[in-house]
């Protein structure tokens, strides 16, 4: 039966204004101009369905170009796309659309209004699962509209696609750039992100030197020249492809993987002499390592007790921890030249004692000295860009990790650069 006879198809849009039909719903949903809704039917597996035709005799438009069709060569098999849920209940599409003569693109599959090409879902119920998609694991919003997971896919494909068309990116001039794990085996994806408005620029599958070359190509000479500084770790490629890529820019190494490296020199000269220890100082040195790891202020009382009565003791992860803790000082300094001085000595001072991680560690200050010196007069680093690797990693082990590459890279996009989302329009 008729759903416009049984149930009268009126719904009231307003208070107090005329009833609106079942029919000028749909078609105010879907935004029609050129096509109607000619009737809306409850089938037997209760799916509502709406049946799409041409309005009196306008003419359709080219599927390419979307230019008015000079004339029509038949028509396509019926097609169907799925709406957003009416009355509670799932809504269907059903139209079937012309071949067209186009003057400029040839005969080609008419333009419909309310789905974009190839799509199998209407744009409303397309933003709809976008936006959800943005804060729940993509099989949640597959079940939830009933649709299929690689639907909910190319909806996101298609939201992210429509979004990078449409943001408005400024003129760059501090760039971070950092690496984010995709899965086991050192298989990572490289961000690159504008410091200065805290946004996501581009995500690169790898972090070799052509992953970050071909950010570069991307951003153009004319952008890439007015870069004022670029803030990363010390990988090799990355520092290649800036020198080559931003010229004009000044290198500072991140403050954050400086820590990193540091911490990871203090931890190898404990797990060293861990391994050499026997009997009760053995047992004495339980449970310590996050002791030498943590800031000071971040102690507990009673661990603030525990590692002061380890500091008496004279054994090598005290001499790390104390050389650890000095360094922390070269971040007060305000100006180049005393922080340079103060940099040589820390550097003697841990060259000098006698621990292997440690003097490596020192190496590798003195290798890149230049660039942690910058740090003093720019003061940026990648702690926004660390934030937003955390959120990715957050929204992987949401999705329980994503087959391919090409879904990872999607959703760090749709869910981190915060691009703008499609209309229903």
């Amino acid at each position: 039966m008729d759903l416009i006879s049984q149930f009268g198809c009126e719904t009231k849009n307003r208070e107090g204004q005329k009833p609106m039909r079942l029919e000028s719903l749909i078609r105010k949903s879907l935004k029609l101009q050129v096509h109607k809704v000619i009737s809306v039917n409850r089938r037997k597996d209760g799916i509502l369905e709406a049946r799409i035709g041409l309005k009196g005799r306008r003419k359709p438009r080219c599927g390419s170009c979307g230019r008015k069709a000079e004339g029509t060569r038949g028509r396509m098999g019926e097609r169907r796309w799925k709406d957003l849920f009416v009355l509670s209940e799932p809504l269907e599409i059903v139209y079937t659309p012309y071949r067209v003569e186009c003057s400029h693109c040839g005969v080609r599959v008419e333009r419909v209004e309310w789905a974009g090409k190839w799509a199998r879902v209407t744009r409303p119920l397309a933003c709809a699962v976008a936006r959800m998609a943005r804060k729940q694991n993509w099989q949640e919003v597959a079940r939830y509209f009933r649709l299929s997971w690689k639907t909910v896919i190319g909806v996101v494909r298609w939201a992210v696609r429509w979004g990078l068309r449409k943001r408005k990116l400024k003129t760059l001039h501090y760039l971070g750039m950092d690496e984010v794990s995709r899965s086991k085996g050192h298989r990572y994806m490289s961000l690159f992100y504008d410091l200065e408005r805290k946004m996501l620029l581009k995500v690169t599958q790898n972090r070799t030197i052509d992953s970050a070359k071909a950010f570069f190509r991307w951003l153009g000479k004319r952008r890439a020249g007015s870069i004022r500084a670029v803030c990363m770790d010390m990988w090799k490629p990355y520092l290649e492809a800036v020198r080559e890529g931003a010229k004009k820019a000044i290198v500072v190494f991140d403050r954050f993987h400086l820590v990193v490296h540091l911490n990871t020199a203090v931890d190898l000269v404990r797990r060293e002499m861990w391994h050499g220890m026997r009997g009760p100082k053995r047992e004495a040195f339980k449970k310590t390592r996050y002791l030498w790891l943590k800031k000071p202020s971040n102690l507990r009382e009673d661990e603030r007790l525990r590692l002061n009565t380890l500091l008496r003791e004279n054994l090598p992860v005290v001499r790390a921890y104390l050389l650890k803790e000095s360094f922390q000082k070269f971040w007060n300094y305000n100006y180049k030249g005393p922080a340079r001085k103060y940099l040589r000595r820390w550097f003697w001072m841990a060259t000098h004692s006698r621990l292997k991680p440690m003097r490596d560690f020192a190496w590798l200050v003195r290798r890149h000295e230049e660039g942690i010196l910058a740090w003093i007069d720019l003061g940026i680093s990648n702690g926004a860009l660390e934030g937003m690797a955390n959120k990715i990693k957050t929204t992987a082990k949401r999705a329980y990790g994503f087959r391919t590459p090409e879904h990872y890279e999607l959703a760090i996009y749709h869910t981190c650069a915060n691009l703008p989302l499609p209309t229903g329009g």
